[in-house]
């Protein structure tokens, strides 16, 4: 009898490889998929759209995980149980120090557990952080040096607030998006492997907003650097 397929995914054992480069939004699969060979869509559901790839001979699955912690919970427990043993985000952040520029790439250490996903699986004071072998591929693969350092996860995008914004950049941490906290915790949880690199679409603290520099949602700059970001993920997997 046929393994049966995930319920949001429609993936079963078998249709997936054992890494996977995770975007947000949907669109980025097919943006990813592009500088692939040999590419098969494999599922289409609601947020989640799957495609299995080939980059320089690395066999990989490219799977979205829609906006925040509890659609990316549900794509890494399903990917993970069908046989997806190392993840890599590859996503849009907004900027937290005054010196990170809109287009700079941002590899995160870990992750501040600003969000409500990972609190119904463990205490908050467990740190959200990423796998040491995915992390330092991800800065190998790249060129340049990008920002290697902690950001924050966060859910609610519209309500970051001067205060959160405040507290936030008097720590330390680089940048803010929505999905890393959780694909941390949920892969350390499970003996699994992530990290992220992500595109940085404007910067909080001088109070430039992704989409107030262009009509589409992205400025032209990080429009730009997201194909960098993909090209150094994918040349990551090369050595996972």
């Amino acid at each position: 009898m046929a393994e049966q397929k995930q319920p949001h995914l429609l993936v079963a054992p078998g249709d997936v490889a054992d890494i996977a480069l995770v975007p947000g939004d949907p669109d980025r699969v097919d943006r990813i998929a592009g500088h692939c060979e040999n590419v098969e869509t494999v599922a289409q559901n609601r947020e989640y759209a799957v495609v299995n790839a080939e980059y320089e001979g690395r066999e990989l699955t490219i799977c979205s995980t829609g906006i925040g912690g509890p659609s990316t919970a549900i794509a890494v427990e399903e990917l993970a149980a069908v046989g997806v043993e190392t993840f890599i985000r590859v996503g849009t952040t907004g900027a937290l120090q005054p010196d990170i520029e809109i287009g700079d790439m941002i590899v995160a250490t870990g992750a501040a557990k600003d969000e409500g996903t990972t609190k119904r699986y463990e205490s908050e004071t467990i740190p959200a952080v990423a796998d040491f072998d995915v992390l330092s591929s991800l800065v190998e693969a790249a060129e340049t040096a990008p920002h290697v350092g902690p950001i924050a996860t966060d859910d609610a995008f519209y309500a970051e607030t001067d205060e959160y914004i405040n507290s936030w950049e008097d720590a330390g941490l680089l940048s803010v998006e929505m999905e890393a906290a959780v694909l941390f915790s949920l892969t350390r949880r499970k003996g699994l492997r992530a990290g992220a690199i992500c595109t940085v679409d404007g910067n909080l603290v001088l109070g430039t907003q992704k989409g107030e520099t262009d009509a589409d949602e992205l400025p032209e700059k990080a429009k730009n650097n997201v194909d960098r970001a993909i090209e150094i993920a994918l040349s990551a997997t090369t050595a996972l």
